[in-house]
């Protein structure tokens, strides 16, 4: 069995549990008013965080400078996670959505980032010394700061301005992301429980409508 072909069986497979998960209630990781159920990181606590993450019309704004995230203050597993995002001001930048965090340092999580970047959006960038068994290093080469198991399928993202949406299923530890719709990739992670992140870098990034609908 071919390398596409086991990963379409994979991706089928995650889609079927998606009934089963959209048959839970959802949960609202934000409440579309406030912060309050989120914990926030700012890179050498260089501003407070209210100057970077911020609430408006029932959109989440994030500056992106300085760095940083939020990330959720209850640990999560085994779920399908829901986030729509788009770049505002019509130019497009960087941030990304954490997964499965182990441990929110600063200024980097332990932890698994689905690539939210302009052109990206579905790669995975193992932080903090996290790991997936897809990542394989070059032998005789040395671990890179930001290992990177890059998505398999051609960007789906929409044009600057307009928004985007991210379902990503989380179950016993291996990851799966779609973007708008098109399977991007898939990662198995021995961490199977976690913290849910939304990261700050580059430039101004909105989110909205962040939903977790867990399978039981």
């Amino acid at each position: 069995m071919n390398k596409m072909v086991s990963l379409a069986i994979v991706a089928a497979s995650f889609l079927g549990l998606s009934h089963s998960a959209d048959a839970q209630k959802a949960v609202k990781l934000f409440n579309g008013k406030d912060l309050s159920n989120w914990n926030f990181v700012v890179d050498k606590n260089a501003v407070p965080a209210d100057q970077v993450f911020s609430v408006e019309n029932g959109v989440i704004h994030i500056k992106g400078n300085p760095f940083g995230y939020m990330y959720t203050k209850e640990k999560y597993s085994d779920y399908k996670l829901h986030v729509e995002w788009r770049w505002p001001e019509g130019v497009e930048s960087n941030s990304g959505i954490f997964l499965l965090i182990a441990d929110p340092k600063n200024p980097f999580p332990n932890g698994i980032e689905c690539q939210l970047h302009a052109g990206d959006a579905g790669d995975f960038v193992l932080l903090g010394g996290s790991d997936l068994v897809e990542y394989h290093q070059r032998p005789g080469t040395e671990r890179p700061q930001f290992p990177v198991v890059k998505k398999h399928t051609e960007s789906s993202e929409k044009p600057a301005g307009e928004w985007n949406e991210a379902n990503i299923f989380v179950k016993d530890g291996v990851i799966t992301v779609y973007v708008n719709g098109v399977y991007q990739n898939t990662g198995t992670n021995k961490v199977k429980e976690g913290f849910i992140g939304l990261q700050s870098e580059g430039k101004d990034v909105q989110f909205r409508n962040v939903t977790l609908t867990p399978w039981k």
